[in-house]
C-alpha cells in the first residue's frame, strides 16, 4: 500500500472562509479551539475570489474549507481519506459534504464543509468570474466542473446556521429560492420549470418554502425562498443571475425589512401555488419541529469518499 493513498484530514490545512456572517467571530473562536491549525480568510468579495484566496492561504495542495455560518463536528478531523484502490480522479476531485440546515432540517451540500485542491481552485471560473456569455457557471460551483471533478458527497459532518438575523435568513432563503429553480444555471420558462427541474431540487425548494417557523427568523427564510422563486419565474424584468452579487441584497433588503414576513410570504405563496402548482403549506413551529425530527431520522454516514449519486443510483436501481 502506498502511504500517499491514505490522507489524514488532520494533516490538511483548514481554512475558515467568512464574509459578513453575524456569528462569524463566535464561530471562529469555536473552530480554533476545535482545530488549532485552522487559518482564516475574511471579507473577500465574490464567491470565486474568496475561494481563490482560500486556496492561496493553504500550504497543502488539498485543503478543507469551512463556511462562515457552518459549525463542523469535531470527529470529522479524525477521519481519513482512503484512496486505496480508488479511481485516480478521487485524488483530483473536489468534495462537498452535506450539512444539516438549522432552519428547515434539509441535509444537502448547501453550506456544508468542502475539500479542494489549490490547482483546481486557481483555474476555476465561477460566480462573478464566469466566462462572458456562459451562464452555466453562475449559480454554483458544480456547474463549472467541466471535467466532472466537483462531487456532491453522501456524508454529513456539520450544521449550517444561516438565520442569526432577519437579513441573513431572508438572504439564505432567497438565494436557494432562485438556485433551486434554475436548470443548468439557466432560467426556465414556467412550462419548462415543471419538466426540467430535478426532483431533488424541487423537494428541497418545497421544504425551503414551508418549513422553519420553529427557529429564530425562520419566517424570513421562508419568505425569502418564496420571493426568490417568484422573482425568478414570474417577474420578467428581474435578472436571476444577479443572485451572484452580494451587493444587491442590502439594496433589496431596504425595500422589505419593515414588512411582516409571514403576511408577505403567504401572499407570494398564493401566487406560487396558483401559477406554478407548487405545494404551499406553511408548517407551524410544532409541525416544523415534527418534520425535522423525522426527516433527519435514521440518517447515517457511509464514508467520506462515498459520492451522493452512487448511493442514489444504488437505492433507485439505476
Amino acid at each position: 500500500m502506498n502511504s500517499e493513498d491514505i490522507v489524514d484530514v488532520a494533516d490538511l490545512d483548514v481554512i475558515y472562509l467568512s464574509y459578513d456572517e453575524p456569528q462569524k467571530e463566535e464561530f471562529w473562536l469555536k473552530i480554533k479551539n476545535m482545530v488549532p491549525w485552522a487559518k482564516r480568510v475574511d471579507s473577500v468579495k465574490g464567491s470565486d475570489a474568496a475561494h481563490k484566496a482560500a486556496g492561496e492561504a493553504s500550504d497543502t495542495e488539498r485543503f478543507i474549507l469551512i463556511d462562515g455560518d457552518n459549525m463542523p463536528e469535531e470527529k470529522f478531523f479524525n477521519i481519513q481519506l482512503d484512496f486505496t484502490d480508488k479511481d485516480p480522479n478521487f485524488k483530483l476531485a473536489q468534495y462537498r459534504w452535506k450539512a444539516i440546515n438549522n432552519i428547515n432540517g434539509l441535509r444537502y451540500g448547501n453550506g456544508g464543509m468542502s475539500s479542494w485542491t489549490k490547482t483546481y481552485v486557481a483555474q476555476m471560473q465561477t460566480h462573478e468570474a464566469q466566462t462572458e456569455g456562459d451562464v452555466s457557471r453562475i449559480a454554483d460551483f458544480c456547474l463549472d466542473s467541466k471535467d466532472n471533478l466537483y462531487w456532491a458527497m453522501y456524508d454529513c459532518y456539520s450544521t449550517t446556521y444561516p438565520n442569526a438575523t432577519p437579513f441573513q435568513a431572508w438572504r439564505a432563503g432567497f438565494r436557494e429560492g432562485v438556485k433551486m429553480c434554475l436548470s443548468r444555471g439557466n432560467v426556465p420558462s414556467v412550462d419548462e420549470f415543471k419538466e426540467s427541474v430535478a426532483s431533488r431540487n424541487l423537494n428541497n425548494l418545497t421544504i425551503w418554502h414551508n418549513v422553519g417557523m420553529d427557529v429564530e427568523n425562520g419566517a424570513w427564510a421562508i419568505y425569502g425562498a418564496r420571493m426568490g422563486t417568484y422573482y425568478t419565474l414570474l417577474v420578467d424584468e428581474w435578472n436571476a443571475h444577479d443572485v451572484q452579487w452580494f451587493d444587491n441584497y442590502p439594496i433589496m433588503w431596504e425595500t422589505i425589512k419593515n414588512l411582516d414576513p409571514i403576511t408577505e410570504g403567504e401572499g407570494i405563496g398564493m401566487h406560487l401555488a396558483a401559477k406554478l402548482g407548487l405545494p404551499i403549506c406553511t408548517l407551524s413551529a410544532e409541525q416544523s419541529r415534527f418534520f425535522k425530527r423525522h426527516y433527519t431520522a435514521d440518517k447515517y454516514n457511509m464514508g467520506p469518499l462515498v459520492k451522493e449519486m452512487d448511493v442514489i443510483r444504488k437505492l433507485e436501481g439505476w
